[in-house]
């Protein structure tokens, strides 16, 4: 058995007329994964065909497929051909399947090798559709608490998540042969995928929450803060449930809403700590320190006593909190001060010039002045540094590169400095001796700024 695309000249009433039997699907909402296909012509005034078998098609016969929904053509248990386009298509006994595939793609076909049985006996025939759209708002939640570690507080919360999520199928035939159970399509009941979720699927989801709620602590992400990061809690989602959903069932989950509801102990637990972090900064404490005197004073003042019992009683207030009052006020305007000054002091190095670089050692030194140069241009004017072309001038005026001159044969005057004085400290060596290459008075080099 098989089917070929239809080519229909007329819609309406003409296409009953032409075709035994007209499939189409029954009602499918927003959660319906699978729905049977029905008769559509058996309850026409113009079909003749009263008494035909529910479980056998007629060759010949018609099956509608809507946009975003699946075909599958059921022979015997197996599941013989499918349609994942929209269209008409003609059923034709035949063992050759058309595999109209869709959006799938050749990956679906190959599926198909792995999920058909071997044998085919047309002795129960039945068609069935697939929801290929998302499927939203299904529903889930914790049972019991989930453990949370918050970073900010440093200490584990428990809390519960509910929420609504969509799921999408990726691979039909897989999902057919590994969810669909055998009594809803022998039966011809429709299935509903948050149902089905609820009854065997739940208890994945709410294992799978618990690694993808670590990885947001392991990020920094405070307990408060979790509902703001839905996208990347969905993400991790996807990543845990990939190898049971994809790989195995061929379904995907889509996006994710989640709520955080946090235990009567755990919101106690992180009010102390809020206040604990609260007073740890002395401005805030300096704060409620000016609070409790202006609230101790209108208090005060408001006694039915009169006026009079009032001053007495701030008088008495003021004179018996003085000493605690103020040692706190000091403290806290000490630390805030400090505070301030560390806080100036970082701005300062961080806005300070860089100190500039030393000279360094040795060098050369350029006809301006500046010495201690040691790239091929003055650090001071940007001249290049001389080369050293060998070339020395005669007593006798001629310019000579050899030893000896050319014209009068006089030796080259040795390049050795008449004098040497340390242009940091004076000193002067002994220059009849090896010359040092730093002062040994205060440690300079010596080079051309030291020549004489």
């Amino acid at each position: 058995m098989g089917i070929i695309k239809a080519v229909v000249n007329s819609v309406g009433g003409g296409l009953a007329d032409s075709w035994l039997e007209v499939i189409e699907p029954s009602d499918m909402n927003a959660t319906t994964v699978m729905c049977p296909g029905v008769l559509k012509s058996r309850n026409d005034k113009r079909n003749n065909n009263k008494k035909g078998t529910d479980n056998t098609i007629s060759n010949g016969s018609v099956i509608h497929v809507y946009d975003g929904q699946m075909m599958l053509v059921i022979d015997g248990g197996a599941v013989v051909d499918y349609s994942a386009e929209p269209g008409y298509f003609e059923v034709k006994n035949s063992s050759l399947p058309s595999l109209f595939n869709g959006q799938f793609g050749d990956s679906i076909k190959e599926t198909f090798n792995r999920v058909r049985f071997g044998g085919v006996t047309p002795t129960s025939q039945r068609v069935v559709y697939l929801n290929l759209r998302p499927l939203e708002g299904i529903k889930f939640g914790t049972s019991e608490p989930v453990s949370y570690y918050d970073p900010n507080y440093d200490i584990d919360v428990n809390v519960r998540a509910f929420g609504k999520f969509s799921v999408e199928i990726v691979d039909p035939l897989k999902f057919y042969k590994t969810i669909i159970a055998v009594s809803d399509v022998t039966n011809m009941r429709p299935v509903d995928m948050e149902k089905l979720i609820a009854q065997r699927y739940d208890q994945e989801v709410i294992t799978a929450l618990a690694p993808a709620l670590s990885q947001l602590s392991m990020q920094g992400v405070r307990i408060s803060q979790v509902v703001g990061h839905t996208m990347e809690l969905c993400e991790a989602l996807k990543a845990n449930l990939k190898e049971t959903w994809v790989n195995e069932r061929g379904i995907q989950l889509k996006q994710v809403g989640i709520t955080i509801n946090l235990d009567p102990e755990t919101k106690e637990l992180l009010k102390q700590r809020s206040q604990v972090a609260m007073f740890n900064r002395p401005d805030m404490r300096e704060t409620l320190v000016q609070k409790n005197i202006s609230e101790g004073i209108r208090n005060a003042g408001s006694h039915s006593g009169g006026a009079a019992n009032a001053m007495m009683g701030i008088g008495m207030m003021m004179n018996g909190s003085a000493g605690f009052m103020n040692n706190a006020s000091n403290t806290n305007m000490q630390q805030m001060q400090m505070m301030q000054q560390q806080q100036m002091q970082q701005q300062m190095q961080q806005t300070a010039p860089a100190a500039p670089a030393a000279p360094a050692a040795g060098g050369w030194k350029c006809a301006c002045g500046k010495g201690g140069n040691t790239g091929k241009f003055c650090a001071e004017c940007g001249k290049p540094k001389p080369v050293d072309s060998g070339k020395w001038k005669c007593s006798c005026g001629a310019e000579n590169t050899g030893k000896f001159c050319a014209e009068c044969g006089a030796k080259r005057p040795d390049d050795k400095p008449k004098k040497i004085k340390c242009d940091k400290c004076g000193y002067e060596p002994d220059m009849s001796k090896p010359l040092p290459k730093f002062c040994p008075e205060c440690g300079d080099p010596i080079n051309e700024s030291d020549f004489v």
